[in-house]
């Protein structure tokens, strides 16, 4: 028989059992009769959209370091290869950057332009705007959005420039400064309407001001990389560093 002190310690581990029991059911209830506003089935994922739950929550982020406390709600928007050099239009819309990746046939890298995904989640779709020929690199939008500018090398050859052997240099990063290297001018179909340099040397990296009317790029064409602004209108220039460094 059950001592006068037993009894009491006995009836409340069997009321703590039984609200466990009663709260287990309840949350069980509540989890399969709940329906998302807007659910997210695997078949509307894409190679390009950010991984979700199914009720559409995000996952743990793996894209920010741990240490990170000035940026949130990232979204990688490029898979495989190698992908850089991202410009914003004007607007904000579009977003102009290179693109190398030998699985796709691409050697060397081209220009690609895309528009940015409206809301988390959503494809980033892009599409491929210089010729194939050549390197390409450093692309930027024109003010009113109806052009861009980069470097090519295609006019030297339609195959890609060699690439240095790193090994050689122990192994660091390298950019080589391709004397093929122009700057021209295409509409958004990829046809090129103006070649901005004509220079023997390096001529790249062009940047164009707020207002659209200049470009600054570096070129090598007096002996060390410097800085040029051109006056797209008239196509006169200036350049406006001398002494011998590298940018």
């Amino acid at each position: 028989m059950a001592s006068p002190l037993t009894l009491p310690l006995k009836l409340q581990s069997m009321r703590r059992l039984a609200l466990a029991a009663t709260t287990l059911v309840i949350l069980t209830i509540l989890i399969s009769s709940y329906k998302p506003r807007n659910p997210i089935h695997d078949s509307q994922l894409t190679p390009h959209a950010s991984p979700l739950t199914t009720y559409g929550l995000p996952l743990s982020d793996t894209i920010l370091f741990p240490g990170e406390k000035h940026f949130k709600n990232i979204q990688q928007l490029t898979f495989g290869g190698d992908n850089a050099e991202a410009y914003f239009s004007a607007d904000s819309k579009w977003l102009i950057f290179q693109r190398t990746n030998p699985k796709e046939g691409i050697n060397c890298d081209r220009m690609f332009i895309g528009k940015v995904p409206e809301k988390p989640g959503d494809k980033f779709e892009y599409r491929q705007i210089s010729s194939g020929k050549g390197r390409t690199t450093c692309g930027f939008f024109t003010k009113d959005g109806k052009h861009i500018i980069y470097a090519s090398t295609h006019l030297g050859a339609d195959s890609c420039p060699p690439v240095p052997d790193r090994k050689k240099y122990g192994n660091k990063y390298i950019w080589p400064l391709y004397d093929t290297y122009d700057i021209f001018m295409a509409d958004l179909d990829g046809k090129i309407v103006k070649q901005l340099t004509t220079s023997k040397g390096y001529d790249a990296e062009a940047t164009l001001s707020p207002d659209g009317k200049k470009m600054i790029y570096t070129s090598d064409k007096d002996g060390d990389i410097d800085l040029y602004i051109m006056d797209l209108a008239t196509g006169k220039e200036k350049r406006i560093t001398s002494a011998s460094a590298r940018f």
